[in-house]
């Protein structure tokens, strides 16, 4: 699509005769291209979770002994190394966001994501391909899991991009609808893949089943459909972005080859971040504390990456990036950071982590019937069928994630964000308790269904407070100032799809899960002091 000679949508007559037309297509080729990046980039959580249960079944498939001397996984060992798979994916996905806050000025729209989706292909083929092999070594798997982060990194040039597309008056709906919607590839890939490796929906090229006995009862099961599902989708998609889709005037992205030469560098550099800080992931620390040692990763991603795009990037690149590095003078600018992770951060890594997280907590015993523990528990005979759940908590938090944009165009971000807080504490100290219940009862299940409605409260409120947070930042920061804002806010929340199931996969094997809850409602307590002192008090700095 040609680039429009004129953008200024705060001009009414501009936006009647020409703006809302661009700027509507934009949008509704924009949300299905993000739909598919959350699904790619989050499928991992599934897919650890259909290793595992195929493991389970069968000890010698999938049988890994990845950094352990030679030696197979048991138990929670295993349990907790499959979580690195949606760990690295989301320490990738999160990292590959810095460089996309900042790309949509300098690669332009429609240049952005068509690349950005023409490059998942790669790891979803890569996928469905090795996971015809049980031999295949862990390393690949994890390697596989790192380029899918390229989905991650969408979300922050995503909405980057929508914002300049909308007035102010409606972007709360607008960047609610692109990222609620968008984040329903979460949900709509929980759902899909449970379905779609039950049978040989691709012939050949999808490979043989894998045979395993469930009950008493044979089971077939293609797993490698739930990566390869997504290549004709994404192909349909991509070509969709690059024919439907505009770049702006106020976008110096120059002509598509140089815009894509730039796209792919950027994207580089990001993953030169990333790639550090999966190294470090996987790699022996010694004593040193291992929840430290996860922050300490995350810093040094996040350094190595703005290091890289600061000093390795061309000049005329590099000024415009200076330019907008100056988000980082602003105070609000790490405010509006801590609050977003509260809410972004805690639902993608909630979706991330939630698939096996159900199967861990509830699909094995842990303790006999007099109340004696049992090593590396048993798989428990009545645990829960997990697939007719797990879509339900991505659903409802992305879908309702507009409502809660709306709710704060009525009502003001920081007062929504307020009692979305609250909610959100209660509903995370309650979940931890029926987790501790169900870890030290030799009945789990009957723990579950309380422990399933409060964590859909918890979605609930994370989408809410998607929404009413991010409609604050462009109330707080200027034009120039909202886009690249909300990218690296978005970006630093992303992280949540990488601390939250490396968190909960230390407490799994330390064998107190409920731990990880409980600290989450801490720093969600953090949050409501911080939100109220800025933004939600009488006389607050900036009233939003």
């Amino acid at each position: 699509m040609k680039t429009p000679e004129r953008w200024d949508v705060e001009d009414e007559a501009f936006w009647s005769s020409t703006g809302k037309k661009i700027a509507n297509r934009n949008l509704w080729i924009s949300i299905p291209n993000l739909l598919c990046g959350f699904a790619v980039w989050l499928y991992w959580g599934m897919l650890a979770k259909f290793i595992q249960r195929i493991h389970f079944a069968d000890t010698s498939l999938f049988n890994f002994t990845f950094m352990n001397d030679g030696q197979p996984y048991e138990g929670d060992a295993y349990r907790a190394l499959l979580f690195t798979l949606p760990a690295a994916a989301g320490l990738a996905g999160a990292t590959l966001r810095i460089p996309n806050s900042f790309m949509i000025a300098i690669c332009g729209g429609r240049n952005v994501k068509f690349m950005t989706t023409l490059l998942l292909l790669l790891p979803a083929l890569g996928a469905g391909f090795a996971l015809q092999n049980p031999d295949t070594p862990f390393y690949l798997f994890v390697l596989l899991a790192s380029l899918s982060g390229v989905g991650g990194g969408a979300f922050a040039s995503s909405m980057s991009n929508i914002s300049f597309f909308y007035p102010k008056r409606m972007q709360g709906l607008t960047l609610g609808l692109n990222a609620g919607l968008g984040n329903a590839g979460v949900s709509v890939m929980q759902f899909l893949l449970p379905w779609i490796i039950t049978f040989g929906a691709f012939g050949n090229l999808g490979g043989d089943p894998y045979e395993i006995v469930e009950k008493g009862a044979t089971q077939s099961l293609w797993i490698q459909n739930a990566a390869l599902v997504w290549i004709p989708i994404l192909a349909v998609f991509a070509i969709l972005a690059y024919a439907g889709m505009n770049n702006l005037p106020q976008h110096r992205c120059g002509a598509t080859p140089v815009a894509v030469g730039k796209y792919l560098w950027l994207t580089l550099l990001g993953y030169v971040g990333a790639a550090v800080g999966i190294v470090l992931l996987i790699a022996p620390w010694g004593g040193f504390p291992v929840l430290l040692k996860i922050f300490v990763i995350l810093v040094i991603a996040v350094l190595l990456t703005l290091g890289a795009m600061r000093y390795l990037t061309p000049r005329e690149t590099k000024e415009n990036l200076i330019g907008q590095f100056s988000i980082f003078r602003n105070k609000h600018n790490w405010v509006m950071t801590w609050l977003y992770t509260m809410t972004f951060g805690s639902f993608i890594g909630y979706a991330n982590a939630f698939p096996k997280l159900i199967d861990d907590v509830f699909g094995v015993v842990r303790v006999g019937p007099g109340g004696e523990a049992l090593a590396n528990g048993i798989t428990n005979p009545n645990a829960p069928m997990s697939a007719r759940y797990i879509w339900i908590g991505a659903g409802v938090g992305a879908l309702i994630r507009p409502l809660g944009g709306w709710l704060s165009d009525k009502l003001g971000g920081a007062r929504v964000t307020q009692w979305d807080t609250v909610v959100m504490i209660g509903a995370t100290i309650g979940a931890g308790y029926f987790v501790s219940q169900a870890s030290q009862s030799a009945t789990p299940e009957q723990y579950f269904m309380p422990f399933l409605l409060l964590f859909i409260l918890l979605f609930a409120a994370t989408g809410i407070g998607n929404g009413s947070t991010f409609r604050m930042i462009p109330i707080i920061f200027s034009k120039e100032h909202a886009g690249p804002v909300l990218g690296w806010t978005s970006a630093i929340a992303a992280y949540g799809a990488y601390l939250i199931p490396k968190i909960f996969a230390t407490q799994i094997k330390a064998g107190t899960p409920e731990r990880a809850l409980y600290g989450f409602a801490l720093y969600y307590l953090s949050c409501l002091a911080v939100n109220w002192w800025f933004y939600a008090r009488k006389g607050a700095e900036v009233p939003c």
